[in-house]
């Protein structure tokens, strides 16, 4: 997949060591995102998946906003969230995301 840089500052920051699982998840990602489609990484806790995305993101210079879910979160909230991150074109990273509330979960649909 060809997949844009896209220039973003992100600072000389440490790098994932690559891994058969990591690369594995690197190029499912880019494919999906080739497609024009998203990514949900899925898995048991403390496996690196937010790592992973963030080290995919600053691999190819993207902005990226990782979220921790909560039960509190309200549709509005997430709402504007959605809003912020589809007019700045960063990505964003739920993580957490099982523990939102069905009625927060719907607006993400």
């Amino acid at each position: 997949a060809i997949l844009p840089y896209d220039y973003e500052y992100l600072g000389n920051g440490p790098r994932l060591v690559i891994t058969p699982l990591t690369d594995r998840i690197y190029v499912t990602a880019t494919q999906a995102l080739n497609l024009k489609m998203g990514c949900a990484p899925a898995g048991p806790a403390g496996t690196g998946k937010t790592e992973t995305t963030k080290d995919l993101a600053n691999a190819l210079a993207k902005l990226i906003y990782v979220i921790n879910c909560s039960p509190e979160m309200d549709y509005k909230g997430l709402g504007n969230i959605f809003k912020g991150v589809a007019s700045s074109g960063a990505w964003v990273c739920f993580d957490e995301f099982n523990r939102l509330i069905p009625e927060v979960l719907s607006v993400c649909t």
